[in-house]
């Protein structure tokens, strides 16, 4: 009060003209304040104002998408999902549902739109809300691109300087390109193409003028309005963006009313449920080191894999459908029987596991891959992680060892009792230990002994055969066969075969080597068994035949890594063996796809590892079963033969199908004889059991069979 009384007092003496003096000084000192902090202010907007020229070069994070063999999707790495498309493959519906929803004066207007500013402030004042906001297109953009998502007066300032800017650089087109690719539309998906595979399964160019109205009516709040979350909001916000569209005269009340009736996404689309799950991750472990994160997850690269679809998707179901049946079996055969044992059966593993591959034998491409049951459950991959005992099927290894060593199909090996004893150093044959009289009689001294250790090796069936062919010792999978093999070659030799073939992991060189007990995985198995179908020629398996940019320049392609381990001959001849399991002996279930298939059935110690291994003249395809806590399968009369087998089958019908029926090429070098299966000598017309064998030429048999049939 004080200072207004002597305020009063000052200019109580002053004239009219000295009065209107002073009020212009004042007026003018305020108005060169407010000046100064006007240009202070906007001299810090336009200090860190993003340049618009990177607008040109403006790259947002891409997916990068997997394709198969046939340039389906499998599936996509993004931290955005999101794909880049020029305005000219988006629909116009798509295009005059957005300008109608947004910004009706977008063609009109040079960036900003006063009235819609006004309206905003006074929205903001008067705490209301409204349908309508106060940003163009053109301010939407810059903020999605430029600006941090605060409620500012300083950051609506910079928005509406850039729209500015935007609006001089770039012609309409390009800025409702750049609007429409760029778009938030919930569910992780950025842009009108990510969001039509998302929420309609179909490319953007195919969708409906409802589809089109239904995204567009997502952009304030895409969970808000999400058909997923809310489908009756999701109904509504589309007949409101319909209405516009038909306010602004962009469709007639026809087209509204049918695309009102459209029926309603109601869960994601499959394209997003990712077939091949476990290759998809081996493919990114081989590739995130390479090209680094930001550029695998955001470049928008295009990764061109050897999978084939066609032959992924009936393996995974038919692999599933088995294995789900095979729990089934297992835990009626640990039901108690009696009500006290109900708590053992409790203890009883959940579920089998398995897993699936199939090879191209010229290439080394991966055409399936299964690494186990429910990648969301385990994220272990069985076909490439799991170091499991191959069991029988590592017998090829021996055999080939065995052919280059100088013995034939025809070749006499004993499958007869033995014994081995350890020395400290080595494991020795037990000599004159050919029985089982002269086995227990040798050992007894030493039982209870613990510095003696003694093995004595059996086959599946407790039984013997004798002297029996090598091919028949390979089709009957006789154990004691394999270790009189390995005996004779060495098992270094055995071990050295193996590397050749395609196994790279530590193989100990064991009498029992021939029998499977080194740890390998199922990859490496598979390549083995494709280089002997592949006449000897070893190929490195690959998932990866090409990676392209965003621009789609290739940045890297596939050339198949050979190298030759065999003979052709030795191959062919390993082969034509291997045909006779699948036609007479342990695997003679595959034989139902009636066309020329080599290969090899095996069962681990204690039954813990199941496997089929087959090949055809283009494709080797193997399976395995077994619990991943390495835990016996709990049927006796269980083996690779009568489990693996016919699943393994049924999948290669669905394969195989359309592929036509050829069989595996002889090469130079080999004849052709009729030999007995019993002697391996040359047939006699008296002789029951004949077969047309394979030879490397020159090692044919010379002697006609003497034994009375």
């Amino acid at each position: 009060m004080n200072f207004v009384r002597s305020f009063l007092d000052h200019i109580d003496g002053l004239s009219a003209r000295e009065l209107v003096l002073k009020a212009v000084y004042l007026i003018g000192a305020v108005s060169a304040v407010l000046i100064l902090a006007a240009s202070l202010m906007m001299r810090k907007v336009l200090s860190d104002i993003p340049s618009i020229d990177k607008l040109d070069e403006y790259t947002p994070s891409l997916a990068t998408y997997v394709y198969d063999v046939n340039n389906q999707v499998i599936a996509e790495f993004s931290v955005e999902k999101r794909a880049i498309l020029p305005l000219s493959k988006i629909p116009v519906d798509m295009q005059n549902a957005v300008i109608a929803m947004e910004d009706q004066n977008f063609f009109r207007h040079w960036g900003i739109s006063p009235r819609g500013i006004m309206r905003a402030l006074l929205r903001d004042i008067l705490h209301r809300r409204s349908a309508q906001g106060g940003s163009t297109l053109t301010q939407q953009l810059s903020k999605l691109i430029f600006l941090k998502p605060e409620k500012t007066i300083t950051r609506k300032l910079k928005e509406m300087i850039l729209a500015l800017q935007i609006e001089r650089n770039f012609s309409k087109q390009e800025i409702l390109a750049l609007y429409l690719n760029q778009i938030y539309l919930g569910n992780g998906v950025y842009g009108v193409q990510s969001a039509s595979k998302l929420y309609f399964g179909k490319d953007v160019s195919e969708m409906t003028l409802g589809e089109c109205a239904l995204l567009t009516g997502l952009i304030p709040s895409p969970e808000r309005f999400s058909p997923f979350n809310n489908a009756e909001k999701a109904r509504q916000r589309r007949r409101l963006v319909l209405q516009r569209m038909k306010d602004e005269r962009f469709i007639g009340e026809k087209e509204a009313e049918a695309a009102a009736l459209e029926p309603i996404p109601t869960e994601k689309s499959t394209l997003f449920a990712s077939h091949a799950a476990y290759f998809v991750e081996y493919v990114r472990q081989q590739l995130e080191p390479r090209y680094g994160v930001d550029q695998l997850w955001k470049g928008g690269m295009r990764i061109y894999t050897t999978l084939d679809l066609a032959m992924q998707v009936p393996a995974e179901d038919i692999m599933e459908k088995n294995l789900a049946k095979y729990d089934a079996d297992a835990a009626k055969s640990r039901e108690p029987a009696e009500e006290g044992k109900a708590e053992d059966a409790a203890k009883a593993p959940v579920s089998l596991q398995g897993a699936f591959v199939i090879l191209d034998n010229r290439t080394g491409a991966i055409k399936a891959m299964i690494g186990g049951r429910n990648y969301r459950d385990s994220k272990f991959n069985r076909a490439t992680q799991a170091a499991r005992q191959a069991g029988s099927t590592f017998k090829p290894m021996v055999w080939m060892a065995a052919l280059m060593n100088g013995y034939t199909p025809a070749t006499i090996v004993e499958d007869s009792p033995m014994a081995y004893y350890y020395d400290g150093k080595d494991w020795r044959l037990l000599e004159g230990a050919t029985d089982q009289y002269a086995i227990d009689l040798a050992i007894q001294p030493f039982i209870g002994n613990k510095d003696f250790k003694i093995w004595v090796p059996s086959d599946f069936d407790g039984k013997t055969q004798g002297r029996i062919t090598l091919r028949r010792g390979l089709e009957l999978s006789r154990n004691l066969a394999s270790i009189y093999l390995v005996t004779r070659v060495g098992p270094t030799l055995v071990a050295d075969v193996g590397h050749r073939a395609g196994i790279k992991r530590n193989l100990e060189a064991v009498p029992s080597i021939g029998l499977g007990t080194s740890l390998v995985t199922q990859m490496e198995m598979a390549s083995s068994f494709s280089t002997f179908a592949n006449g000897g020629i070893h190929v490195a398996p690959f998932g990866v035949l090409k990676v392209t940019d965003n621009q789609g320049r290739v940045l890297e392609e596939a050339v198949p890594e050979e190298s030759e381990s065999f003979s052709p001959q030795l191959s062919y001849v390993l082969v034509n063996m291997m045909k006779g399991v699948v036609q007479r002996g342990t695997g003679s279930y595959a034989s139902r796809l009636k066309r020329p298939v080599a290969g090899k059935t095996g069962t681990s110690q204690d039954s813990k590892d199941m496997w089929f291994i087959g090949m055809t003249p283009d494709l080797t395809a193997s399976a395995w079963m077994g619990y991943d806590d390495f835990i016996s399968l709990p049927m006796k009369d269980w083996t690779g033969g009568g489990t693996v087998v016919p699943w393994w089958t049924e999948i290669m019908e669905t394969v195989l199908k359309d592929q036509p029926v050829r069989d595996f090429p002889v090469p130079d070098g080999i004849v052709f004889v009729t030999v007995d299966q019993e002697t391996g000598k040359l047939a006699l017309p008296t002789c029951k059991k004949k077969i047309l064998e394979a030879f490397i030429k020159g090692t044919e048999p010379k002697e006609f069979c003497d034994v009375q049939h």
